[in-house]
């Protein structure tokens, strides 16, 4: 182990000093999330694989890991440690654990629900970010996507995982919203 953090600030200071080949995120911390954390991580450290560690149903983890552009995510109700042990040394290796064409499905169904009033709230801008996250794009090559300065994308992110209810919540949709999106299978 290279070095251990109890909170998303400490997490995202320490990854770029420490450069550990892998980081399993604790999907809930007390100033934030681990999405968030993969997020600001996939700028500061890009070499740096993460594994979201989550409590959230398959589905859920599954988008939340897309958005954030984790290697994958391990459900905290893990029958064995040998299940936990196989998917650090995968995603240590390189490996997605998300399958082909999951994240395309995952995009196409954040697409598809662009009209759903959850999504209402965001601006056009927010939802075409939207879209590039769920495609696994950075903060720098959506800036670059759509022209636009490093602030304002990190300030569009933030605000478009906050609309989600990422930010510092226990669960992925937003609140009063139990509907999830299209099976992906």
């Amino acid at each position: 182990m290279a070095g251990e953090s109890g909170s998303a600030a400490e997490a995202t200071d320490l990854v770029p000093i420490l450069k550990p080949d892998i980081v399993l995120l604790n999907d809930q911390l007390p100033d934030g999330t681990g999405i968030e954390v993969c997020r600001c991580l996939r700028l500061a450290a890009p070499g740096v694989q993460c594994l979201i560690l989550t409590s959230w149903d398959e589905q859920h983890a599954l988008r939340a890991a897309v958005l954030a552009g984790a290697s994958g995510y391990v459900l905290k109700q893990i029958r064995d440690n040998n299940e936990l042990f196989s998917s650090i040394r995968g995603a240590a290796s390189g490996r997605s654990l998300i399958g082909p064409g999951v994240r395309e499905r995952v995009a196409e169904g954040l697409y598809a629900a662009a009209s759903a009033s959850w999504l209402a709230g965001m601006t056009m801008q927010e939802r075409n970010v939207l879209g590039l996250m769920a495609r696994g794009l950075t903060n720098r090559q959506i800036g670059q996507e759509m022209v636009l300065p490093d602030l304002a994308v990190a300030a569009c992110v933030s605000s478009v995982l906050e609309k989600l209810g990422f930010r510092r919540l226990s669960q992925l949709a937003p609140a009063g919203n139990t509907r999830s999106l299209e099976p992906l299978d």
